[in-house]
């Protein structure tokens, strides 16, 4: 199928790039980069179109970080145990648009969620419809170190053998979140906490977000947890603490 010509928006450097700063830490420059693909001849106010939008961001002097949000975001497009990998972000949006059906879409995105000291706190999202009632979204995060230049892993900011009690903090926020949203004995137990993967290190809180169907309906969206450092502070180890 052939396809029309890429719509770019290199989000000139005016406009959302140049220098993003959230407060303490060096500023960092980063540019915006979206390109939405439709089939060839496929007007974009027809909603049949199948579609690609790509919205990423490109971080100057990061390119161990420029090269895992593309890494990400490529995993992310894996929605069944016989598909694989993409080589390229380019390469999955014409292998996507040329088996779709009309209606269907794929969204992937990237962005600076929070900046502090040394770390970048990356947030990365998917959202992939093919037919039914609704689509299939997916979260991720990024803990990006600019001193080590690697991410990081839950296991490298806590302090030995507290990663029990770094979850038993978590079931405790878990009881908070049951509360301010009005979830009863019933709900928690058709719905009982969980561990996540996705875990950002924020300036002033950790941030626990799920997967749809995790510790909640769809209908919920991405639940997310919150503990604040000052309880942590016997359990993230002290050059991670404000």
């Amino acid at each position: 199928m052939p396809f029309r010509q890429s719509l770019v928006l290199i989000t000139l450097a005016l406009l959302l790039s140049a220098c993003q700063h959230f407060g303490a830490g060096r500023a960092v420059d980063v540019r915006q980069i979206v390109s939405e693909q439709r089939p060839a001849g496929c007007p974009e106010q027809d909603d049949s179109c199948p579609l690609v939008n790509i919205d990423t961001q490109l971080f100057a002097d990061e390119p161990a970080l420029n090269a895992l949000i593309d890494q990400r975001l490529r995993k992310m497009t894996v929605n069944s145990p016989e598909a694989v990998v993409p080589a390229t972000l380019e390469g999955y949006q014409q292998d996507f648009l040329h088996d779709a059906e009309p209606g269907w879409s794929s969204y992937l995105q990237a962005k600076l969620r929070d900046q502090h000291d040394t770390l970048l706190v990356v947030e990365l999202s998917s959202y992939l419809y093919t037919g039914g009632a609704h689509g299939m979204p997916g979260r991720g995060f990024i803990n990006y170190d600019r001193e080590q230049d690697r991410e990081l892993q839950l296991a490298d900011i806590l302090l030995p053998g507290k990663e029990g009690a770094f979850w038993r903090a978590a079931a405790q926020a878990h009881q908070r979140w049951l509360v301010a949203n009005d979830h009863d004995a019933a709900f928690s137990q058709q719905w009982p906490f969980q561990r996540t993967p996705h875990v950002a290190l924020l300036r002033d809180k950790v941030l626990l977000k799920y997967d749809v169907y995790s510790i909640a309906p769809y209908s919920s969206g991405h639940p997310e947890l919150e503990i604040p450092y000052e309880e942590l502070a016997a359990i993230v180890k002290p050059a991670y603490l404000p």
